[in-house]
This record gives C-alpha cells, structure tokens and sequence, in this order.
C-alpha cells in the first residue's frame, strides 16, 4: 500500500536530503513542498533541479506555509528543537526522517549501521562480506567516499526484493523514526560527539539507541561489547543479540584470540544456527587478523562487525574471510596516498572526533608526524592530548581549534608543536619534521567547516598537497 499517495509532504531543505527525497515522493504520488530558509541563489543547482517535482517556498526562515502539509520530512540539519518542527508536534502533524520513509518503501531487506566511529568503513566491509557470499549488495545512506553516496530513500525505490541494501545512518536521522526496523542492526560504538547538537553523550547514545527500537525477534542486533555505552544497549535490544570484542569471547557473535601474529577472528551463532566445522568451544575460525589490509584496532572491531552480519545473513565463514581480506579500505578513512623520500602519507580526513583521531595515532607503530585542528564540535582534547604526549614525534595545528590541541599535548609536556595557516604550510611543515621510515597522519579530530565546505574537500585538499611535495621531490 503507498500510504504516500495525495499527501501533501513537506520536505525541509532543497540541499541533499530535499534532492533525494522529492522525486520519491513525486514519483510516489505525493504532492511535494520544499522549504528552505536560503534564497534561490545560494542553493546553486537545486531549485532547477526540485522545480520540475516540487514547489519549491526559498527565503523565508519562518516556514509560513508549512502547517497547510499532511507531513513534514526534516534535512538531517534541522534540530529537533527548531520551532517550526516542534509547532507541528503539537499540531499534531507527522514528522518523519528521510530514512523512515526509505524504509516503508523498502523492497530489499536492510543492514543499518549506526554508531560514533567507523560506520562508513563497516559498511564497506559488510558489502563485501556479502557480495562474497553470493549476495547482491547495494551501499546507500550517509556511507560518502570519494563522491560515491545513495541516499537511503533512492535506494530503497530501486533495490529489488532479492538485493541487501547496507546502510549508514545518524543520530540526526534516528530522531525522527517511528517503524524503521531494519533486519540487521549495528551500532559499532558510541563516544563523545556531536555534542553541539545533542547535548550530552547521554542525548547522543540514546538518538543512536533508537535504531534499535522497532526490530523484533525476528531482526539480528550487533553491538560492541568493548565499549561501555553500546554495550549498555543489550538491554534495550529486540533483535536476536550478537556481539562482538577484542577482548572477551561473547556466547554468540565474533571476537578475537591469540597474540601477536597468530591472532584470529572467530564467531559463532546462538543456538543451533552454525556453518560446520566448530572448535570445542563451539566457534568458529573466520579469519587471521594479520589478513586485514588497513591497520589498527579499529579496523579489527568494523571487521568483528561485518563478520557478525555475514554470520547473520548466512555467509559462509570461509566467504566471510574472502570478503573481509578483500577489503582495500575506504578513500579518506586511513587512506595511504604513498611515500615521498620514505615518508608516509595518510588521509584521514573522515576523522572529526577526538576518539577516532586516537584511534588513527594508535593505529601506526612507527613514529608518527599529526596534522590536527579544524573545527570543535564542543568535544574535550585532552585524551587527544596524552595521547600525542605518548605516541606523535611532531603535531602541525590546523584550523580554528588547532591552538586548542596544541594547549592540550602542551598540558602532557608535549611541546614540538608547529601551527600552520593552510594545508599546504603544513604538509611541508610535517614533511620537514618527518624522517624516512615514519608517517605523516591527517587526523583533525575536528570539523571541517572552518576552512573547508566538506571533510572530503580537506581531503582532497590534503592529497592535492601530498602530490605536489611528491612533484618537488622527483623534479617534475
């Protein structure tokens, strides 16, 4: 049933989610509002593009027509407590995420991924455990690399009933979900961020939280059992639970054991539901971690992660494996642009959290040179700090908050610091502080809108940087 069909829907914000979600609902039969508080000139191609499906009301913060629509679908960018939404809660006027109304047209079954860091890469990572395995996969959602992104609502039109659509969704879109259930949910971990908009972790955690809220016992929940605010979730869980740790050996899901080189991925299923070939604890062998193509601790967790999901959908442990090795990683998330005069370089731009940026310096054994700043989401630097106290040769601050960084290694008696007003002064900033043998990290730990429109534009800021010293090097 289209229950879409000769409503008026208003779609708030004619940037990406307004593009995306208006010709769904055109093509759905609704009759389609998009509102934005920006002038026709500063949105560049969207009126154009929204004219054909939609009526489009620019300019105007008060939103004056909006109680005249059946429904209201908020951008991810419009907080909870803005007064136009909080107006039509009280008229009694439905609002709903783009991702809930994905999910009620939905053919193909869904994977959600949730969580503070590593969502992206999971999401990569689960794709390619199924793909393996025989399954048609479609990533969609808020999973961006290198302008690779489908929105959930346009995937969930296309996708076919056989297909798996995987996706990554935000707490800004968890706010308003009333049925969204998908069929397997992951929520990789939950730290500090976004403080800005929620509040407080406690705000933050319970915004991811509800990604969990509509399945049943007939949906698959996997949470990080390592970390104290998912793990706090297994409560709340409705799915059939599985877990996943470095650390400890849940009864169902995939953890670690061994040390060293020897270290390998295990998993098992509740109940009865296991491939053959158990161990005597009942697991089974998956994967040796030393197989992993992009380092760190973190990368182990999102590959605990989707191979919970193939172990749930049915994969094949050796399918799993295939999948997981396969992984070549995700454009701005560890990215090795290569060597200059044996040094080097790594774009990990998509890190804007202080616990992702400790996570990237954790990652590298050898000596380190940090490119962190840009622009604080009210997050606390000091476990930033320590870290860089303990573990970075050099730090080059960028950005708006980079002085704040900068204060906070100063505070562990940390001082070979350098400040750099672009990124070009501070990539040969590090490259002249670096020596053959280390690496050179971009881990802002911050926003990127400071300097740039996008993390992506940082990036590709930083890598356009990286080739220009490797041009100076080799003579070009």
């Amino acid at each position: 049933m289209n229950e879409f069909r000769g409503k008026r829907i208003a779609v708030l914000g004619a940037a990406a989610t307004g593009m995306a979600a208006a010709p769904v609902l055109a093509r759905l039969g609704a009759e389609v509002w998009v509102f934005d508080a920006k002038p026709a000139d500063a949105l560049g191609e969207a009126p154009a593009r929204l004219a054909p499906v939609a009526r489009l009301f620019l300019g105007d913060p008060d939103y004056a027509q909006l109680e005249e629509c059946d429904l209201i679908v908020p951008s991810p960018g419009v907080p909870c407590e803005a007064p136009a939404l909080q107006d039509a809660v009280r008229r009694g006027t439905p609002v709903l995420s783009e991702i809930e109304i994905a999910y009620r047209i939905a053919r193909a079954p869904l994977v959600a991924v949730t969580g503070t860091n590593g969502k992206t890469s999971t999401v990569f990572m689960i794709a390619e455990v199924l793909r393996t395995g025989g399954c048609a996969a479609v990533v969609a959602g808020n999973a961006l690399a290198r302008g690779r992104q489908a929105p959930l609502i346009q995937a969930a039109e296309s996708t076919p009933a056989d297909a798996w659509i995987v996706a990554e969704v935000s707490s800004f879109q968890l706010e308003w979900v009333t049925q969204f259930r998908p069929r397997v949910a992951v929520i990789t971990n939950i730290t500090s961020d976004h403080l800005n908009r929620h509040g407080s972790v406690e705000a933050y955690a319970a915004a991811k939280a509800r990604l969990l809220d509509a399945q049943t016992d007939a949906d698959w929940t996997v949470l990080n059992l390592d970390n104290p605010l998912t793990h706090s979730l297994t409560s709340r869980a409705r799915g059939r639970l599985l877990r996943f740790s470095r650390e400890l050996h849940p009864f169902a899901g995939t953890w670690v054991e061994g040390t060293g080189e020897a270290r390998r991925l295990w998993g098992r299923l509740p109940g009865a539901g296991n491939h053959g070939g158990l161990s005597d604890h009942g697991g089974l062998p998956l994967l040796g971690a030393a197989g992993l193509r992009v380092p760190g601790e973190h990368t182990l967790e999102n590959a605990l992660a989707a191979a919970a999901v193939g172990l749930a959908v049915g994969i094949e442990p050796a399918a799993i494996a295939a999948g997981l090795e396969r992984f070549p990683g995700v454009p701005d998330r560890l990215e090795s642009l290569g060597c200059v005069h044996g040094v080097e370089y790594v774009n990990n731009t998509m890190c804007t959290n202080v616990d992702a940026a400790v996570r990237s310096v954790q990652a590298y054994t050898r000596p380190v040179v940090l490119i962190a700043g840009g622009k604080n989401k009210d997050l606390d630097f000091e476990p930033l700090g320590r870290e860089i106290a303990t573990r970075v040769k050099a730090l080059i601050t960028i950005g708006d908050d980079g002085a704040a960084i900068a204060g906070a290694a100063r505070r562990h008696g940390f001082d070979r610091i350098r400040a750099a007003g672009s990124m070009a002064e501070a990539v040969q900033a590090a490259a002249a502080e670096a020596g053959a043998g280390d690496v050179v990290l971009l881990a802002p730990a911050c926003a990127s809108f400071d300097w740039y429109r996008s993390f992506e534009a940082r990036g590709e800021d930083f890598r356009r940087q990286v080739e220009r010293l490797r041009e100076s090097a080799e003579g070009v």
